[in-house]
């Protein structure tokens, strides 16, 4: 493939400039509160029993509390809108399942009001950092 000059020379310093750029910039320490990790089923369920133990493994990993929410109902629909309406700061995360992805295609009605605040929500956010 062949690069134009200029082309050639941006992608040059860009390259030059990158080691000097990743020393300076470093990332925010996460987590620096607790994380709460929220799954649609009820109490005792698979579902439940994985995100506590990936909550515990990544609370030992990460040393911060991930906390288990258990937000039933509406086929998950629930939970989803919940992390949906949080902030969007990485705090609080959605165990997602086959049954998210079912009710996605499925149930259009509610999940396209979630998908809609949840693209509004994101795009605040990234037009904030910017």
């Amino acid at each position: 493939m062949k690069f134009p000059r200029r082309t050639f020379l941006h992608l040059a310093a860009g390259a030059a400039a990158l080691p000097a750029v990743s020393s300076i910039a470093r990332a925010q320490a996460y987590p620096s509160r607790p994380v709460r990790v929220i799954e649609g089923f009820g109490a005792g369920g698979a579902p439940d029993i994985l995100a506590r133990l990936l909550g515990q493994w990544l609370s030992e990993r990460l040393g911060q509390q991930f906390v288990i929410e258990n937000r039933t109902g509406a086929a998950t629909n629930i939970a989803t809108e919940a992390v949906v309406r949080a902030p969007p700061d990485g705090y609080t995360l959605l165990l997602v399942t086959p049954a998210n992805a079912i009710s996605a295609t499925l149930l259009l009605v509610v999940p396209v009001g979630i998908l809609a605040l949840w693209l509004r929500d994101r795009w605040a956010a990234l037009r904030a950092r910017f």
